[in-house]
């Protein structure tokens, strides 16, 4: 199955839940005696309350829903105009990563639990199959057990991995593997943090700080900021987000765990809330279980018809 087919599979269970739900609002709102009227209040109510129960965000649903009823006259089937609106979401944040300088630095961030560090490794495994060189680099040295992990996913994916002592400067970790990635031509540098120190501060102190180092080593890195949220945990994630997006510099988000929620729609409030491109979604366990975001497969998807 390719990439595309895995966001759809990965989006089962959410479909399963809305798409019997959407189907009995389309028959009722696109019924022929219905086509030169605007959409009624009783159809709006129930859109509004299935997009809710997905996860898409209050603030992203009464987006579509003002435009729904917008444009409910132009003959348009209230399906695709859900679908219209959704793409109009994502196609507002769809920014490439401008990389000027190499390596690309890839810093990853999030809290524990959300699936960061397996994120890294299967990121690493992606890459490789595309014909880069990606080097791992273990910076999350107050988790013993997160470097580990990790180096059982580099062996997996085939790439190598810089690593220190327990306890060591993240940031001397990170200026090493800039160093040794230059010297072998690894490329990207994929730079695991940790998720939780003591404070919130010390947290946010030590990723700025790894942020100055990669700077300076690299002009303009790190180009790419990825950070973690699961999609189980949902609105919450949102939340999260915001705790990182000022010091990190967040401009892609990785989406985990979608296979594991039956509200799969918190995409939409990410894209629509946090102004930011869903880079990766992860589909299941398995080291190549990480793929590329694609609206329009995730968008049909969601939406899909039964028939």
């Amino acid at each position: 199955m390719g990439f595309l087919g895995r966001i759809r599979e990965g989006l089962s269970r959410t479909t399963q839940q809305i798409v019997e739900r959407f189907d009995d609002i389309v028959r009722r709102a696109d019924a022929p005696e219905r086509r030169s009227r605007p959409i009624d209040v009783e159809t709006v109510d129930a859109l509004e309350e299935l997009l809710i129960s997905a996860d898409i965000g209050v603030a992203a649903t009464d987006r579509i829903i003002a435009a729904v009823q917008g444009q409910s006259r132009n003959g348009t089937s209230l399906r695709d105009l859900v679908k219209q609106e959704i793409h109009a979401v994502f196609a507002a944040v769809d920014k490439p990563i401008a990389v000027d300088s190499r390596p690309q630095v890839t810093l990853v961030v999030g809290v524990n639990g959300t699936g960061k560090t397996t994120t890294v490794g299967k990121l690493a495994n992606l890459l490789r199959s595309e014909g880069r060189t990606p080097l791992i680099c273990a910076a999350d040295t107050f988790r013993a057990a997160a470097v580990e992990q990790l180096e059982i996913w580099a062996r997996r994916a085939g790439v190598d991995m810089v690593r220190a002592r327990d306890g060591a400067d993240p940031a001397a970790v990170v200026f090493d593997a800039i160093t040794s990635g230059k010297a072998k031509g690894r490329d990207p540098i994929l730079i695991d943090t940790a998720g939780r120190l003591h404070t919130r501060v010390n947290l946010m102190n030590e990723l700025e700080k790894i942020r100055r180092i990669a700077s300076r080593e690299v002009p303009g890195a790190p180009q790419e900021v990825l950070l973690v949220l699961d999609a189980t945990v949902g609105q919450n994630g949102v939340a999260q987000a915001r705790e990182f997006m000022g010091v990190a510099g967040v401009n892609g988000i990785v989406l985990t765990k979608l296979d594991g929620t039956a509200k799969g729609g918190v995409a939409v409030a990410i894209a629509h809330d946090l102004k930011l491109p869903i880079r990766y979604v992860g589909v299941g366990e398995g080291i190549d279980d990480l793929v590329p975001f694609s609206a329009d497969e995730y968008v049909d998807g969601l939406f899909e018809e039964k028939w």
